[in-house]
């Protein structure tokens, strides 16, 4: 069985892309970043989601001789011309305070009528060979930005994007609902044929 390396110390994001690919016909020994824990962290210097996940998922598959998978993902908002974007995990200013995170996008929209608070997210997925092959492939999820966060499940920005045809946002939705439609499950399906592709 070939072992898969995912580029996240995130042993949530591991458990789903084991599901995703095993529902695929594809049962990977796979295990997260965690498992080679003298490897640093990239830094995700790209300026598109698709930049970042090939510069992790290189790094890693250089630093392990393994193949790995990486993904990026933010929310991208209409009516700010795409951002946060890349920037959504530091969007306060400090990487990872969802808190400061929400609090300032919500000012940022506060006079934002309904019909313009349209927002999605997006996910882009890559897998990289130590050999320099890579596949990458994108995944989003479109909704609308609620006024105040609600739910208590996700992260990030799940409390206020409320997906088209959902009466919930994502932090309202069961895990297993929001897989079945999140930017990153269709992502990392839609992935799942490189890896069949590239490893068999």
């Amino acid at each position: 069985m070939t072992r898969l390396i995912l580029a996240t110390r995130n042993a949530g994001k591991v458990t789903e892309l084991r599901a995703i690919l095993a529902e695929a016909g594809l049962p990977h020994d796979l295990v997260g970043a965690d498992a080679y824990p003298d490897i640093p962290d990239v830094k995700e210097t790209g300026v598109t989601f698709a930049e970042n996940a090939l510069l992790k998922a290189h790094a890693l598959a250089r630093a392990t001789g393994l193949p790995a998978v990486a993904d990026d993902s933010g929310l991208c908002v209409d009516v700010l011309g795409g951002a946060p974007g890349v920037f959504s995990a530091r969007w306060a200013g400090r990487h990872g305070d969802d808190q400061a995170n929400l609090q300032l996008l919500l000012a940022q929209l506060a006079d934002i009528a309904e019909e313009h608070r349209t927002a999605h997210f997006a996910c882009a997925a890559a897998l990289a060979l130590p050999d320099g092959t890579h596949r990458v492939v994108e995944g989003r999820l479109n909704g609308v930005l609620r006024h105040a966060p609600t739910g208590t499940n996700g992260f990030g920005y799940d409390p206020i994007l409320q997906p088209d045809g959902e009466s919930r946002t994502c932090a309202e939705l069961a895990p297993e609902e929001k897989n079945a439609i999140s930017h990153r499950g269709k992502a990392f399906r839609a992935l799942a044929p490189a890896v069949r592709e590239l490893l068999g």
